[in-house]
């Protein structure tokens, strides 16, 4: 069975008339007739009917006819995805990232680069750690902006983007609130609102506390940026959140002082799939990407 049959075979019924389908796909009409007749021998059924003039799909011919007509434009749909991906001007990034990259980074980087490449599409997905980890091991992503970055692991390669430091935020009340810098200890005593466990905040926040001599006291869990700001401002508890996380997004907002002991970070990573070759758009991008954040890219690729 060939690619050309299951054409012919289709437009034969389209049209419902060899000569017209002839017509259309610029072939003489005893080639789409040969074409017909080798596909029903080689099926061993008569996809057609005579029927006046014109031809009339057989029942075992619809029922064939639904499935060439998926087939196609499957097929269809691959040939675009190949041609997207040798387009680094055109086709789609698919792009994960924490919640917490949302609010400010990804959209800044992704209007930049539209600035440059405006035909360019993106689907985002969102996750945790693990389950932006998974999403590139399984190609649902191409790329995903990941934190902390994984520096061992054999299956994904990458870069750090960015490290930022965390704050300390504060409900407004709070006596620490109209300090430029404190230590961390000095929160020892105050209960934390803290990101569920999965979250790859939460331990960061948490070691941070250890080192610095304590072990913090849970009084609320949360999922989002805006919750925990949001719990915090209430006066329901401190919290450590990213710089990039303090940008307000309503009305009622803690306040965030800086951390002087022990400093606390986390790094934002860029990372793919360590064995697989990137569409050519999303080369572009991660490419932008590290010039955006002010890297050198290594001499040797690390696709």
């Amino acid at each position: 069975m060939e690619l050309r049959q299951l054409h012919y075979f289709l437009k034969v019924a389209q049209k419902e008339h060899v000569t017209q389908a002839a017509e259309e796909l610029h072939v003489a009409q005893s080639a789409v007739s040969r074409q017909i007749h080798q596909l029903e021998e080689e099926l061993g059924v008569d996809l057609f009917m005579q029927k006046g003039r014109n031809l009339q799909l057989t029942a075992v011919g619809q029922l064939f006819c639904k499935r060439v007509e998926g087939i196609l434009k499957d097929l269809d749909k691959a040939v675009g995805e190949v041609h997207e991906f040798l387009d680094p001007e055109h086709g789609e990034i698919r792009i994960g990232f924490p919640h917490s990259l949302g609010i400010h980074l990804i959209p800044s980087v992704v209007a930049a680069f539209r600035q440059r490449y405006p035909n360019v599409k993106f689907r985002f997905k969102q996750g945790m750690y693990p389950t932006l980890i998974r999403d590139v091991l399984s190609a649902e992503v191409d790329l995903a902006f990941i934190s902390p970055f994984p520096e061992k692991h054999d299956q994904v390669a990458g870069d750090i983007v960015l490290t930022e430091e965390l704050h300390a935020i504060l409900p407004p009340n709070h006596p620490l609130a109209g300090e430029e810098r404190i230590a961390l200890e000095q929160l020892k005593d105050d209960k934390f609102v803290l990101f569920s466990k999965g979250y790859s905040l939460r331990p960061i926040v948490w070691h941070a506390c250890l080192e610095a001599g304590f072990t913090p006291k849970i009084a609320f869990e949360g999922e989002e940026t805006d919750t925990i700001r949001g719990l915090v401002a209430a006066g329901m508890g401190v919290s450590l959140l990213p710089e990039m996380a303090l940008f307000q997004t309503n009305p009622l907002q803690p306040a965030h002082v800086a951390i002087s002991h022990p400093k606390v970070t986390r790094t934002i990573g860029l990372i793919h799939r360590a064995d697989d070759k990137l569409p050519l758009v999303a080369q572009s991008f991660r490419s932008f990407l590290l010039h955006y954040f002010g890297l050198q890219q290594n001499n040797t690729p690390s696709e």
